[in-house]
């Protein structure tokens, strides 16, 4: 720390003394010219530019050092920072320059001297607000860096600096050997203009706050490029600063990102509000699934279910009723009153529509709703039940037409899901104190999970798929999803808690919302991974993880690309190259490294499918089921059974698998939860 701050104080003197000197000559060489003496002894260009180097080096390594010591993820800050602390130094140097021409202009007479007093100021600035932009940026630049862009960037600041040896050696930069060099230079820019993940972060304010920072230093670049343009072509002007090709890169640099960054806040402000509302639909998801392990009451979960639909379905009224004794009774109420709501809910038992899964987004059409005079257009109705037992309902109200698409439908059914397994967990848990009705609850719970899991897939003309689940207890920790991203696309996740019993059934519930709430985004299985690894390590405990296992599926481009977190290998047949393996890619446990270093240990691969070709997706209690004799299944009699089998159907493959693996184990023997996933690529596709 005491090394850094010498060197600071050094580095900036340096660069007042080097001022200093270059002030002195470059008005005693326009002094000398003016006497019609020539230029003095001392004026040769190699001293004028070293000076200039001498300078611009202090000034940003100064900057460099200062920069360094700001620390966390405040965007605004940084830009701020940088406007109120170099960005106004445009704004001081057109304040000059007004000063020197009302002067002029007042006096009548054209001061070279002061002229070049008011240049050299400026030139001053100029250097002093690219060097804090140039660091800001490469704070801002390097945020979520990978190894890549940290060697790209390294490699430029040295490039950059090579370049002072041009004006060191006064070399004219603009000269056909090195006009290519500096062209080159300037795409480099370019690429580096790209990398701003930390605009993603930015909430609709802040975007809207940055956009006017950026665009106060826009202004800024505008005002330096302006007036050392003017002034170029002058020619009472001792020195022109033009003809340094460092400051000329370093100001492309500064206004092509500052310019790149105020484009993307202004085309993504539109959308800020849209991934907000994701996040907080992960968050508030989040917070359900933690209540049960915070001892929160059944009260506490059902307020936060009706604030967190509320938010998510932005709704303009509604009201939540819980079922005490068979008897509804109102506990939430949002701009509604009791009368409407009687009015409401014997118009629906009129229709003999009584606590089921229900979406109106035209009530004006329908004459009994029209009758009742309601001010509002679209109506949702979700009940929070299990198979066996209906816990409430929830009914959500908005003043337009068309309120509930089938993305928010699917936000707001993911929260009542989640509550339903969340007060069944909590109900267990308070009922299994009592032992005469442990048994029971297990099995309420285990109903929750079957429902959790889907019974069918989709059908399609271009892939059949089979699937197999059992649990080793009465809940387990096995689960696989699907969601269908597009016409053509569907992703498929399985995987598998550490441990048995209630606490996976919980985490596996809470990895299926995850997966239903950031595949909504459609993002690549790598990030993915990332993004779910980040949201499980605020809620796993430190002694659990979650293995997995994401599959997107793109029949329109006849492939597919998945990414593994720790989960079983991939076994898959070839029909054109008649082969059986196993795909053998990296990946970590979901919650081992609960750290940004998680990103390194995931790897996403891509594989081009052929007509008759099979996968065969399981989780670890296939191939690590065991016989009498304390022997494995394992992965290479798995994979034998596949040759004897791919040219049959997806159904029928995993019929003999299963079958082949019962006579392996014998009856009785299942020690882990065992789910296996079998999809077959037909000859025949769908027009495209």
């Amino acid at each position: 720390m005491l090394y850094k701050t010498n060197a600071k104080s050094l580095l900036a003197i340096s660069a007042v003394i080097s001022w200093l000197l270059l002030l002195v000559y470059v008005l005693l060489t326009a002094e000398s010219t003016l006497a019609g003496s020539g230029a003095p002894k001392f004026a040769f260009p190699f001293l004028r530019n070293l000076l200039t180097v001498v300078f611009i080096v202090s000034v940003f390594l100064f900057q460099r050092m200062h920069t360094e010591t700001l620390k966390g993820i405040d965007f605004i800050g940084y830009l701020w920072n940088l406007f109120s602390k170099a960005g106004v130094a445009a704004y001081l140097s057109v304040a000059l320059y007004l000063v020197y021409r009302v002067y002029t202009n007042y006096a009548d007479v054209e001061s070279t001297l002061l002229l070049h007093l008011v240049y050299q100021v400026n030139f001053g600035l100029l250097v002093l607000f690219l060097a804090k932009a140039f660091y800001i940026w490469r704070q801002l630049l390097l945020y979520h860096k990978n190894k890549f862009l940290q060697i790209a960037w390294d490699w430029f600041e040295l490039l950059l600096g090579a370049t002072l040896l041009l004006t060191i050696f006064n070399f004219d930069y603009t000269n056909y050997v090195f006009l290519p060099l500096l062209a080159l230079m300037g795409f480099y820019i370019l690429f580096l203009c790209t990398n701003m993940k930390w605009v993603a972060y930015l909430t609709f304010n802040n975007k809207s706050r940055s956009l006017v920072l950026l665009g106060a230093i826009l202004l800024s670049c505008y005002i330096f490029i302006r007036f050392f343009h003017n002034t170029a072509d002058r020619a009472d002007l001792v020195i022109d600063y033009t003809d340094v090709g460092f400051l000329l890169l370093a100001m492309m640099f500064v206004g092509m990102y500052t310019l790149a960054a105020f484009l993307v806040s202004l085309f993504s402000l539109p959308t800020s509000s849209v991934f907000e509302q994701k996040s907080e639909d992960l968050l508030n998801f989040q917070r359900l699934s933690l209540s049960i392990q915070q001892g929160q009451s059944e009260a506490q979960v059902y307020d936060m279910l009706f604030e967190s639909t509320i938010k998510a379905s932005d709704a303009s009224a509604g009201w939540f009723e819980i079922f005490r004794n068979s008897e509804p009774q109102v506990t939430h109420l949002l701009n509604i009153k009791e009368g409407q709501i009687n009015s409401i809910r014997h118009l629906l038992q009129a229709y003999n529509i009584h606590n089921i899964d229900y979406i109106n987004n035209n009530l004006g059409r329908n004459p009994g709703f029209r009758g009742l005079s309601l001010p509002w257009k679209s109506m949702a109705i979700l009940p929070i039940k299990s198979s066996k037992h209906l816990s409430g309902v929830l009914y959500l109200l908005k003043d337009v037409e068309g309120g509930f698409d089938q993305e928010t439908v699917n936000v707001l059914r993911t929260f009542t899901s989640q509550t339903t397994l969340t007060i069944e967990n909590l109900r267990l848990i308070n009922e299994s104190l009592q032992n005469e009705r442990y048994k029971e609850e297990l099995k309420i719970a285990t109903q929750v999970q079957e429902s959790l899991i889907p019974k069918t897939f989709p059908t399609d003309s271009w892939f059949e798929i089979s699937t197999h689940s059992v649990a080793a207890k009465e809940v387990g920790g096995d689960f696989y999803d699907f969601l269908q991203l597009s016409e053509s696309r569907i992703a498929i996740i399985i995987g598998d808690v550490s441990g048995k019993g209630i606490s996976a059934a919980f985490h596996m519930a809470q990895m299926k919302g995850i997966f239903h709430g950031l595949m909504q985004q459609d993002m690549a299985p790598s990030e993915f991974m990332k993004q779910a690894n980040s949201a499980l390590s605020r809620c796993l405990e430190r002694t659990s993880f979650i293995t997995s296992a994401l599959y997107i599926i793109d029949y329109r481009m006849k492939g597919f690309m998945f990414a593994r977190a720790g989960h079983c290998h991939t076994l898959y047949y070839n029909s054109m190259m008649d082969d059986v393996f196993y795909f053998d890619t990296d990946g970590l446990g979901l919650g081992i490294i609960r750290d940004k270093n998680y990103a390194g240990h995931i790897r996403e691969m891509y594989y081009d499918y052929n007509p008759g070709d099979v996968m065969v997706i399981y989780t670890d209690g296939i191939v690590e089921a065991r016989n009498s004799g304390n022997d494995e299944y394992g992965e290479d009699r798995l994979l034998y059974m596949l040759k004897q089998t791919y040219h049959l159907e997806a159904e029928d493959i995993k019929c003999a698998i299963i079958n082949d693996l019962n006579d392996f184990t014998g009856p009785g023997n299942l020690y882990d939860d065992q789910t296996l996933l079998v999809i077959k690529f037909k000859p025949t596709q769908p027009n495209e």
